[in-house]
């Protein structure tokens, strides 16, 4: 299987989690790594994961995987 990158441009960082966004309720939803490469989805490496910003007024919701 193919690494998956970060979609940032100029970054060649492996992807660890995909962004989504619903521009209608002002949201973004961060998650794990998506099982298919979606064209309307951007897979982020950590470090801009942990650097990701939203406009003022948005929200972030963070779904985290568990770990056993």
């Amino acid at each position: 299987m193919r690494e998956r990158l970060c979609s940032k441009v100029t970054c060649a960082r492996e992807a660890v989690t995909t962004l989504t966004y619903d521009y209608g309720d002002k949201m973004a939803v961060v998650g794990p790594l998506g099982g298919a490469n979606d064209p309307h989805a951007h897979d982020l490496c950590a470090i801009h994961t942990d650097r990701m910003s939203m406009p003022q007024g948005w929200t972030v919701v963070r779904h985290e995987t568990l770990r056993v």
